[in-house]
């Protein structure tokens, strides 16, 4: 199997683009975060046409999951146990959606932004990363050989080496300890992020801002943490840093997983 994640910033804009990687890149299961499309506004038609099977959790034009796959799509599940919530007044958001395929169970996830260390956002992006934690946790002490895979958009460059000057992000959020010990906290709960041994000095996203892309200025922030079952059947993993390239490109780029 041949499983991805990209945070494709827009489904509707980039329908073309998602479905020629697909085809090109010969991936079987793709996880899309930042879809930014309700349910009834997902381009389910072009991807049925092609052969895949689509699973989508979106509320409005923010955020947005969902899971493409060619093989058939099950259990699909929108949001974790103990997600929490946000706003006024206070609703789960679109950014989690569980499908099991072939036996893996994927979860595309998009994790909240936090904006700024002092904005209410910051502590809701910190409970949001530990109910996760605790849900793994919860999943894989009921079934320790669970294959589970998570996978998306954790807005946390987990080491300084996963930006570009680490200077740059003094005092800012996808940087800070707490942020990095609720990403290593998954861990604890017996993940593993299975990309960094295959893909040294790799980055997934460049903002648009400043010629960020052309002076490979940019983070690592899309990852894929496996269950120790899952873990065991990685062979290898590759970033497609040429989906960043050419007109109409996502921010991000997909983070592709090989598994025996």
């Amino acid at each position: 199997m041949r499983l991805a994640t990209w945070n494709v910033n827009s489904v509707r804009t980039r329908v073309d683009r998602v479905l020629a990687f697909l085809e090109r890149s010969g991936t079987d299961v793709l996880a899309l975060q930042e879809t930014k499309c309700r349910d009834d506004q997902f381009p389910f038609l072009p991807f049925e046409a092609a052969g895949y099977h689509v699973a989508h959790h979106g509320l409005s034009q923010w955020n947005g999951v969902a899971v493409v796959s060619r093989l058939p799509v099950e259990d699909v599940e929108p949001g974790f146990p103990g997600m929490p919530t946000w706003g006024e007044p206070a609703a789960a958001e679109a950014r989690a959606l569980g499908a099991t395929v072939d036996g893996v169970r994927v979860w595309s996830l998009y994790v909240p932004n936090g904006r700024t260390l002092d904005d209410p956002h910051y502590q809701y992006k910190l409970d949001w990363l530990s109910a996760l934690r605790d849900a793994a946790h919860g999943w894989l002490t009921a079934d320790p050989a669970a294959q589970v895979a998570l996978v998306g958009d954790w807005n946390v460059a987990p080491r300084d080496e996963d930006v570009w000057d680490p200077a740059a992000f003094v005092g800012a959020t996808h940087v800070s300890p707490a942020e990095r010990a609720s990403l290593a906290a998954l861990g604890e709960a017996g993940l593993t992020e299975v990309t960094r041994e295959h893909t040294p000095g790799a980055y997934t996203y460049w903002d648009y801002q400043r010629l960020r892309f052309p002076r490979n200025e940019g983070m690592r922030i899309d990852l894929v943490h496996a269950s120790p079952a899952l873990a065991a059947r990685v062979t290898g993993a590759h970033v497609d840093r040429n989906e960043r390239k050419g007109k109409g490109a996502s921010d991000h780029v997909p983070v592709v997983v090989d598994l025996d």
